[in-house]
C-alpha cells in the first residue's frame, strides 16, 4: 500500500506560478515511478509529467519548458513547479504512484483566472 497526499493548489492569475507537492508514505519502495495528472470539468484525466526511480523525467506537449517534476528522495515528496500559467490548466491535479497498482491522492484544485 501506498498512501499519497498533495498540496499546493490555489488560485493564480495567467503567467503566474504555483509549486504543488506529493508526500508518499507506506511501501515506497515498490514505486517504479510517479506522476502528476489532471482532470479539467468535464474532461477526461490526462498526464502532465513522469519521473522513474532513476529521474528520468517526461512531459505533456502542452507543459514543456513550463512545468518541472522533480524528486526528493530523502523526503519521499515529488514536486510539480509550474510555470507560466495559462486558464487551460485550471484543473485538479493529481498525484499517482506506480507499482504493480497504481496509487492516487486525494487531488488538489489548481485554479487560474484570466
Amino acid at each position: 500500500q501506498v498512501q499519497l497526499v498533495e498540496s499546493g493548489g490555489g488560485l493564480v492569475q495567467a503567467g503566474g506560478s504555483l509549486r504543488l507537492s506529493c508526500v508518499a508514505s507506506g511501501s515506497i519502495f515498490r514505486i517504479n515511478a510517479m506522476s502528476w495528472y489532471r482532470q479539467a470539468p468535464g474532461k477526461q484525466r490526462e498526464l502532465v509529467a513522469t519521473i522513474g526511480r532513476s529521474g528520468t523525467t517526461s512531459y505533456a506537449d502542452s507543459v514543456k519548458g513550463r512545468f518541472t517534476i522533480s524528486m526528493d528522495n530523502a523526503k519521499n515528496t515529488v514536486d510539480l513547479q509550474m510555470n507560466s500559467l495559462k486558464p487551460e490548466n485550471t484543473a485538479v491535479y493529481y498525484c499517482n504512484a506506480e507499482t504493480n497498482f497504481n496509487y492516487w491522492g486525494q487531488g488538489t484544485q489548481v485554479t487560474v483566472s484570466s
